[in-house]
């Protein structure tokens, strides 16, 4: 069996494990460098999940959580492809979104911000990528809120990704940000990516093409999983 390879991540385009700006990272963070494990078939091969437990609505996060009426909020749809190192697609990834509502409100214990919680809104989704590497999500724009990291600290408006599926030895986590956001430059975790390069590849991108006339607008992130291009992930 040949030995495919694969290009190493490129670690200048990803956030410092403990960043002084992102203070909890100081709590959490490794202080003593990582140890590389080779490849091995299991890295190549697996894990799995079972692709059949994914349903129609699963994607939809403007109708997965109804309960009463629809949920409040603009309406949008979030569309992309999952990619290799060298822009070939990859399918079969699972891709799994959580966010917060249109007031920046989590369906979570531990978020107790003084905001509306929507009981229509479940702020979760998945789908699997298809033979293109393209994954469709609808659901609401999230909004902003306070997250105590320093003083009148808030948290642009994002949505949260996961990716996991075969060739994937863990889970990988990212977050995607909307064009324009004024937060951003005040945000610690935005900021703390090294370059203006991986701080753009995070910001979804307006699309008139994926806008659907008189029900939502578009956006379009792609999804780098290595090399030098590779998307900066949570570590």
């Amino acid at each position: 069996m040949s030995k495919e390879t694969y290009a190493a991540r490129d670690w200048s385009r990803q956030p410092a494990y403990i960043d002084k700006g992102y203070h909890s990272t100081a709590l959490r963070g490794p202080k003593r460098p990582l140890i590389a494990i080779p490849q091995s078939l299991s890295e190549i091969t697996g894990p799995v999940f079972g692709h059949e437990s994914v349903g129609p609505l699963d994607s939809d996060l403007t109708k997965n959580g109804i309960r009463d009426s629809e949920p409040l909020g603009e309406r949008i749809i979030v569309t992309g492809r999952v990619l290799d190192e060298t822009a070939r697609p990859v399918s079969g990834i699972l891709v799994e979104v959580w966010q917060a509502n249109a007031a920046g409100r989590y369906i979570h214990n531990v978020d107790q911000h003084d905001a509306p919680i929507d009981p229509n809104f479940f702020g979760g989704g998945r789908c699997v990528t298809d033979a293109d590497g393209c994954y469709l999500f609808r659901t609401l724009k999230p909004g902003a809120y306070p997250w105590r990291n320093h003083h009148n600290a808030w948290r642009p408006n994002h949505i949260h990704f996961s990716l996991f599926g075969p060739s994937l030895a863990t889970r990988l986590v990212t977050q995607m940000y909307f064009p324009g956001d004024p937060l951003l430059a005040l945000d610690p975790i935005f900021q703390s990516l090294p370059d203006e390069s991986s701080r753009a590849s995070l910001v979804a991108e307006f699309s008139l093409d994926v806008t659907e006339p008189e029900f939502a607008l578009g956006y379009v992130f792609d999804i780098v999983l290595r090399g030098r291009l590779a998307t900066p992930m949570e570590t």
